[in-house]
């Protein structure tokens, strides 16, 4: 076992440098993801800029990745990399969690090989470990949930529970929709409940019967109950209520980190999200309840194989369906927008732990093994058409550079406007409003040369920009989000008819941006 756990180790180590190598390959073709390029701006303000940077340093969000990411910044090489780095190793702790947990219950080579290879080919973990997104941490964080969970039901020991609800806090400060989860084990608890008390009838429904008409197993019923609840929710509401209270504090509005795009990368990818979908003029079908299901077993047919292994337990069973009645939640909630990848890769990671979990208890492994192993292979497969075909531009991108090896010109523009506002004297001052333009701001070597909204000018040089700035950033109306900033093809004339003297001239154009020299 020892020398099983040192091997797991070393492929750990090699599987990390593999995702990193991959990563800064993706990353010289020109790869960069909406969320990685966020994180990296937020990084320059807070370890380069100059004013309050404590609104940047304690609200952006989601602030765990924020905060991985930022702990690879820490020289000039690596803060252009950092969020690869993260995500990279955050995807082989995944590796080595899941694979600890195989080594202890299956013990079986065979499965560390469906393993390896899933970790290694799977198109959707090479998205997760290379894009410099937050999905490792996601599918970490989930797993230790699930695996809580699990080993709560096996043991009956509340010390799991409390470890799943310090899990699912992660999780939520990971990504803030993961709060809808707790709505769905909410009945569950009862059910796990029931299940654990000792009764000698095993129908769920016969023991609540018996437990309600028997004063002293209502009594332990309830309080067991009320109990779990209390360990498995308090926490996580907690800290939602004293973030949430944060953001009221030094924002003066409790959603600020899940609605403002000062805070947080998602309110862009959503609105992108929605005009894709309302102004395409390619037919797309429609993401409704039972083709969502449906898409989620295609993708992930190992689902099935795990349902199956926990099929003599019902509250077992409704707890690996929750996953479905989330993303269900998700899809009629936020139906405007498009289930993200990351969804889809949280029912790969469950249907692993489950197989891994329990695939002892089958007797003809032989068959097992081969059902398994060609499902994997099936696996690798959908994975590649899933991100193919994905309505999200930023997936597509990624598999077609990663199977290409073709440079992705998405960033381009952005590029090549930063290398000019780089080029421009030190003593230049540049007014732009990061709410869309972080990723010119990432791509910046100075950033003292900006005046972003962080600082307590930005406002003061909105109105009187020849008195702050020689510079000013607009967006162009075919700006895709022009729409959430005050700086764009309205500014011109607004700021022009409060200050007649103020002489503007184009001096860098380009389909999205135009950068306009100040004169007094």
């Amino acid at each position: 076992m020892r020398n099983q756990s040192k091997y797991l180790l070393l492929i750990t180590i090699l599987l990390a440098i593999y995702y990193l190598v991959c990563g800064i390959y993706l990353n010289h073709l020109g790869y960069f993801s909406q969320e990685a390029m966020f994180y990296i701006e937020k990084t320059k303000i807070v370890l380069d800029g100059t004013g309050n940077r404590l609104k940047v340093m304690g609200l952006t969000a989601p602030i765990i990745p924020f905060y991985t990411s930022f702990l690879f910044s820490f020289s000039s090489v690596t803060a252009a990399i950092a969020p690869i780095i993260a995500s990279a190793i955050c995807t082989s702790i995944l590796f080595f969690m899941i694979g600890g947990a195989l080594l202890k219950r299956a013990k079986d080579d065979f499965y560390l090989l469906v393993l390896l290879v899933i970790f290694l080919f799977h198109p959707g973990i090479l998205y997760t470990a290379c894009s410099g997104k937050s999905i490792a941490l996601v599918l970490v964080f989930f797993f230790m949930f699930f695996f809580n969970l699990l080993k709560f039901y096996r043991s009956n020991t509340t010390f799991h529970v409390s470890i799943a609800s310090i899990s699912l806090v992660l999780l939520i400060f990971c990504d803030y929709k993961f709060i809808w989860l707790t709505l769905f084990f909410i009945p569950l608890v009862l059910s796990i409940t029931i299940k654990s008390l000792n009764l000698g009838e095993q129908e769920s429904i016969f023991r609540l019967f018996i437990s309600f008409n028997n004063p002293s197993l209502r009594r332990k019923l309830i309080n067991k109950t009320f109990a779990l609840y209390i360990i498995l929710f308090v926490l996580p509401l907690a800290c939602i209520v004293c973030y949430k209270l944060l953001n009221l504090t030094h924002a003066q509005d409790l959603n600020y980190f899940s609605e403002s795009p000062y805070a947080t990368w998602t309110v862009l990818a959503d609105k992108l999200s929605f005009d894709q979908l309302s102004t395409s003029t390619v037919y797309q079908i429609p993401e409704t309840s039972i083709l969502i299901s449906a898409r989620v077993l295609l993708f992930c047919p190992l689902m099935l194989v795990a349902i199956y292994l926990f099929k003599n337990s019902t509250y077992q069973i409704l707890t690996l369906l929750t996953p479905f009645a989330f993303i269900e939640f998700l899809h009629i909630k936020y139906e405007k927008v498009f289930l993200v990848h990351e969804y889809y890769l949280i029912f790969l990671v469950l249907a692993l732990l489950c197989i891994f979990y329990k695939a002892q208890i089958i007797k003809n492994q032989t068959l097992l093994k081969t059902i398994v192993g060609v499902l994997t292979l099936i696996q690798l497969y959908t994975g590649y058409i899933f991100l193919k075909n994905s309505s999200i531009t930023e997936e597509q991108n990624f598999i077609t550079v990663l199977f290409n090896r073709a440079a992705d010109t998405q960033q381009d523009e952005n590029r090549e406007l930063a290398k000019y506002i780089n080029n421009l004297p030190d003593d230049t001052h540049v007014l732009v409003d990061d709410a869309i333009a972080f990723p010119i701001v990432a791509f910046s070597n100075n950033i003292h040369k900006l005046t972003l909204p962080y600082q307590g000018a930005f406002l003061s040089a909105i109105e009187a920009p020849d008195k702050y700035d020689d510079y000013i950033l607009l967006a162009t109306e075919k700006n895709e989000v022009t729409g959430f900033t005050q700086l764009n093809n309205k500014y011109v004339p607004v700021v022009k008819k409060a200050n007649s003297a103020l002489k503007l001239k184009r001096v860098y154009e380009t389909n999205n941006w135009i950068l306009y020299k100040v004169f007094e």
